[in-house]
């Protein structure tokens, strides 16, 4: 009994390096460590199939060993695992990567505006198609600003409108002044470069790391205190290279959700690279929509200011 099931304790074994030293995969070699950091919640179905295989082989220590990655994971996730919403919150806020290819932006104009949302975040936005949202949302939304293929659009007033230097050549990000009934709030809005996993350059994800620091200097420069910000990151709350982001800004899905909230792909979504991060304002609730006509789905929160 003790001695069979010896690989399936080494592959227990091994699953919990991965766990608890994820942060120190090298990047350097196709940016491994980011990629696993991306999917690394996904990491605890294979406790569950280790388990079968040391109940079949009848092996006590493979189910020892099995203890290590179980206890890790929860660590590491099984906050996220319950609900931790409350009642009430000032302001809910959305963002959505409404996807330059969605065929069906009328529809997806009306599940924005039939989410309630105050303050609305759009990415990915074609030239041709913003006219449509604008058209479209204007009677829910007085107030909003288009800057390059992000969108802001709100029920109160804008002011200090200006895009963000991100490092791209382009605009995909930008910052406004929000009045809210509780006081002003710095929102910023943007869509970071893609990734893709490559055969040949492993997790291509350089862009989007250099414009995830230039993304964090200006938010770190932000005078008003109460700052949010929403877009489509491209990475997760695990991924080291978002650091400069997420070390000084909150996720309102890791304080107040219920769940992983993947939001990509829609379909089936495995990742949440869609994110809501707040600073100087606490959250209160935060979830996934439905699907609309993009491979995103939307995701809001509501806060107290």
């Amino acid at each position: 009994m003790w001695r069979r099931g010896i690989i399936t304790a080494a592959l227990a074994v091994v699953l919990t390096l991965l766990l608890f030293l994820h942060s120190d995969v090298p990047n350097r070699i196709g940016n491994l460590g980011s990629l696993l950091e991306t999917f690394l919640p996904w990491l605890g179905l294979a406790v569950p199939l280790l388990l079968v295989v040391a109940l079949l082989r009848r092996s006590a220590t493979a189910l020892i060993a099995l203890l290590l990655p179980a206890v890790v994971w929860l660590n590491l996730f099984g906050g996220l695992i319950t609900g931790k919403g409350s009642a009430g919150g000032d302001v809910t806020v959305l963002t959505h990567n409404v996807n330059a290819q969605n065929i069906d932006p009328v529809g997806t104009a009306k599940d924005v505006i039939a989410s309630n949302a105050d303050i609305v975040a759009l990415e990915e936005l074609p030239e041709v198609q913003v006219s449509t949202y604008e058209r479209q949302l204007k009677t829910a939304y007085r107030y909003h600003s288009v800057q390059g293929t992000v969108g802001l659009w709100s029920k109160y007033p804008l002011s200090g409108v200006q895009p963000v230097d991100i490092r791209l050549g382009w605009v995909r990000a930008m910052r406004a002044d929000v009045a809210t009934p509780h006081g002003n709030l710095a929102v910023y809005v943007a869509h970071l470069p893609s990734v893709r996993v490559k055969f040949d350059a492993g997790f291509t994800a350089t862009q989007r790391d250099r414009s995830a620091d230039a993304l964090g200097e200006a938010i770190a420069g932000e005078k008003l205190k109460r700052v949010v910000l929403l877009g489509d990151l491209n990475g997760t709350m695990n991924d080291r290279a978002l650091a400069s982001i997420t070390s000084q800004m909150r996720s309102t899905q890791g304080a107040a959700g219920d769940g992983f909230g993947f939001s990509w792909p829609a379909s089936f979504p495995m990742a949440r690279i869609d994110q809501i991060l707040v600073r100087g304002v606490e959250p209160t609730k935060s979830w996934v929509l439905a699907p609309t006509g993009s491979d995103h789905r939307p995701v809001a929160a509501q806060i107290k200011l």
